[in-house]
């Protein structure tokens, strides 16, 4: 995936034209990394749930809670591999190639046999808190029970379609606070709709299909692998040091750093997981170290997670572009000046704390501070390299995401010399896969949900409703604050922005807004959902990798969660903040 784009660069300049069937075969190795790393995932036992399954208390309702996540998550993952079967059986027969010569159902086989280890994965997952193994062994029985009701639903299907609606319902909502993976709640509401309509789940694996080999999508397995690069050498160490150099004279310096540090790791990594786990450990006894409160640094390592998910290239403005349909260059220019304001607001909370504390500074010293900026200028270009290769013409999204990650990787391996090519590169590409599995598969199945709704006029249903109710767009876009906000508490980013967005996309032209406006408020709303106490990704997160009790770490990111709810508010009733660059570039 990274070697076909850049030779394709090469190529075009060279000889006018590009690599036969490169973009197709590079799609569907996007297809194969997400849901190879989505079977990892499982084995791993990171695929993502909600939150919600562990506030069950220890015992019974806690072992029952398990084995109904783990039945109904293998329950949905046998119908989406049989969905998938059908898909690549009707491609075969068909004769169809990708190109190069290679069929598309060889392309598609990854589906139904990502699924069905997934199912057997979650199964053999089931109950990790048994202290027995009699008590694994009946946990995993019961729950694979999940995987003989998937294969009955398929073999029978008219037991779908005979099935209240009310009560699939009410067992995809408990299966959900149980703690079933996002992914098989959404592809099981997605295959029970459409089988109870007498419609295939193949429908369901033709729409994931069709997201999976988006031509800008591998952009964003190729930036997080940039993103894993950088983490795995002591990339932060160097920017920590630099940002330091020149921030840590102000009052809060190290509070500004770790602000600044943290926005430019989740640009290249995608969400605040890996920023949290991977700087966590670093920034936060730095903070400590230098005077700062704890519940201040605890709070604001959980808020500054995900800062910056605004600026290009972060993979939610990538893929946005992509549901939207709309430029990723436009997204990317609307998204410099909101997420600049929102990592400037939580460095002047760290400004005022710095004051109130009395927190350590670093005095200013020239040679330093240009020694730092030495020191770290290759990890300093990369966002430079990124936006040049991109807007002069010179490489596609995909093209400048692979660019970016080879980069990373000479810096890292090569010029630093921080990783090792046999001992790390392995282990970061696995973390890479495992973490865009997760996502992906979200993405894929949450796509076939998003073709019932639309199927359904869900969307012209809510239009014509919208319409009807309210009629001022100041009273649409606070209504719409409120609604995405709810939609962060429930759902992971990437999993709303192909659920959500074809929903709000119609709305927002019903109201005039401009559609890069609409994105930066929609993505603004979700990296604030982040926080939402109790069940916000930042909070759960931060409690593990911090070691501290969830509540604790929500009342910690309150006075932050504020901060950003204001910047967020400025956002969407300030369109200039993100139109503005746009019109001075004439878009």
């Amino acid at each position: 995936m990274v070697v076909l784009p850049l030779a394709e660069i090469v190529v075009r300049r060279v000889f006018g034209r590009g690599i036969p069937a490169s973009g197709p075969i590079v799609q569907h190795l996007t297809l194969w990394v997400g849901f190879l790393g989505a079977a990892i995932a499982a084995r791993e036992g990171k695929l993502l749930a909600l939150a919600t399954g562990t506030f069950i208390p220890a015992g019974v309702w806690r072992r029952s809670a398990d084995v109904l996540a783990a039945a109904f998550g293998a329950c949905s993952a046998v119908v989406l591999a049989f969905g998938g079967y059908q898909m690549a059986a009707i491609e075969r027969e068909a004769g169809t190639s990708i190109g190069a010569g290679i069929p598309t159902w060889i392309a598609q086989i990854v589906l139904p046999v990502a699924f069905a280890v997934i199912a057997a994965r979650i199964v053999w997952h089931t109950n990790p808190q048994a202290k027995t193994s009699r008590e694994r062994t009946i946990a995993r029985s019961l729950a694979s029970l999940g995987i003989v009701a998937g294969v009955v639903f398929v073999w029978m299907p008219s037991l779908i379609e005979r099935a209240p609606l009310t009560l699939g319902f009410v067992i995809i909502v408990a299966a959900a606070i149980a703690g079933t993976p996002l992914f098989a709640i959404l592809g099981g509401t997605a295959a029970f709709l459409f089988m109870h309509d007498g419609t295939a789940p193949g429908t369901i694996l033709i729409e994931t299909y069709s997201l999976s080999v988006s031509p800008t999508l591998p952009a964003i397995p190729l930036f997080t692998l940039a993103g894993f690069l950088l983490a795995e050498g002591h990339a932060s160490e160097r920017l920590l040091r630099v940002f330091r150099a020149w921030f840590g004279w102000i009052p809060g310096g190290t509070a500004v750093v770790c602000a600044v540090l943290c926005s430019f790791f989740t640009v290249f990594t995608g969400g605040s997981g890996v920023t949290i786990l991977a700087l966590g450990g670093v920034l936060f006894p730095a903070l400590l170290r230098d005077g700062y409160r704890e519940r201040f640094s605890l709070g604001l390592l959980t808020a500054s997670g995900s800062l910056g998910l605004l600026l290009p290239p972060a993979l939610p403005l990538i893929l946005y572009a992509v549901v939207a349909q709309i430029p990723i260059e436009d997204i990317f220019i609307g998204g410099i000046l909101p997420g600049i304001l929102l990592t400037s607001m939580v460095a002047a909370w760290g400004v005022r704390e710095g004051i109130v504390s009395g927190a350590g500074r670093y005095p200013f010293r020239s040679a330093e501070a240009f020694a730092s900026l030495w020191a770290a200028k290759w990890e300093l270009a990369i966002p430079v390299l990124v936006l040049v290769a991109m807007f002069s013409g010179l490489a596609t999204a995909v093209e400048a995401a692979a660019l970016t990650a080879l980069y990373a990787l000479i810096v890292q391996a090569g010029i630093h010399r921080d990783l090792s090519i046999k001992r790390d590169l392995l282990r970061a590409f696995t973390e890479c896969v495992t973490v865009i599995g997760g996502v992906l598969i979200i993405l894929g199945v949450a796509q076939g949900f998003t073709s019932y709704l639309v199927g359904a006029q869900v969307p012209a249903k809510l239009v014509d409703w919208v319409r009807g109710h309210i009629t001022s767009r100041l009273t649409f876009l606070l209504v719409l604050n409120l609604f995405l906000l709810a939609v962060g508490w429930l759902m992971e980013i990437f999993a709303a922005i192909v659920v959500v967005v074809p929903l709000i996309v119609p709305l927002g032209a019903a109201f005039g807004l401009h559609p890069v406006h609409l994105g930066i408020i929609f993505i603004a709303n979700l990296e604030l959902g982040f926080l939402t106490p109790l069940v916000g990704l930042n909070i759960f997160l931060a409690s593990y990798r911090f070691k501290r009790p969830i509540l604790e770490v929500c009342v910690a990111a309150l006075p932050m969660m504020a901060i950003l709810g204001l910047g967020v508010l400025v956002i969407t009733y300030v369109p200039w903040l993100t139109t503005g660059l746009l019109t001075m570039l004439g878009k």
